[in-house]
């Protein structure tokens, strides 16, 4: 794994072989982790050329332990084909969930997956959780970028399709604050539809209620 600075920063851009590097987010230097892993191809031509109605969406808090059952009950809700394929996104995202969960040690986690075609989320900020991890599985990857003194970003950077990021949010303990900020790409009228994987990790099940 490796990890660079921007030199105007405190917290960084880290760059990650497999999942399990993903733990590098806990660096005092690093405040978004990039997976560059080979994604699983006939997931995402799978994802790319189902019908939009099948693609599976929910929002769910669970122990970190159900997530493959719940995955599986989601796609059924939402009418996803029962094939391989099905079996190999359900593999993954329960895989990405373990490496996340593993260095966050959260007792729940929220799982999102979330079917979008408008500009969702369009303006560039940072989350007010303490971390988030995303994965693009259909359509354009999230955008990030460095944010001076809350200006937009000058250089934009999307990431790439089916690899994970993990972002710190505004509750992580760290001072000052990264300047890194992202956004999902604006997408409405193209007629693009992505296919969206957030998982938030739950300390307190109270806060949420």
């Amino acid at each position: 794994m490796t990890l660079t600075q921007d030199l105007d920063l405190d917290a960084g851009i880290g760059f990650a072989n497999e999942i399990s590097d993903l733990s590098i987010i806990q660096e005092d230097s690093c405040a978004i982790v990039s997976c560059h892993r080979k994604p699983d191809s006939r997931v995402l031509n799978w994802i790319k050329e189902l019908d939009p109605v099948y693609l599976p969406k929910a929002r769910v808090i669970l122990p970190p332990e159900r997530v493959q059952r719940a995955l599986k009950q989601i796609c059924d809700n939402s009418g996803t084909p029962d094939c391989e394929e099905r079996d190999r996104f359900i593999s993954d995202i329960s895989n990405l969930a373990k490496a996340f969960t593993d260095y966050m040690q959260p007792p729940y986690i929220r799982l999102r997956l979330d079917v979008i075609t408008t500009n969702a989320c369009r303006k560039f900020h940072i989350d007010a959780i303490k971390s988030r991890l995303l994965c693009t599985y259909r359509g354009s990857g999230t955008q990030y970028g460095v944010s001076i003194n809350g200006a937009e970003p000058s250089h934009i950077f999307t990431v790439p399709l089916g690899a994970p990021i993990v972002l710190r949010g505004t509750l992580w303990p760290e001072s000052p604050k990264s300047g890194i900020v992202h956004r999902s790409p604006p997408i409405e009228g193209t007629g693009e539809c992505r296919s969206v994987l957030v998982i938030d990790p739950i300390f307190d099940l109270e806060e949420e209620s």
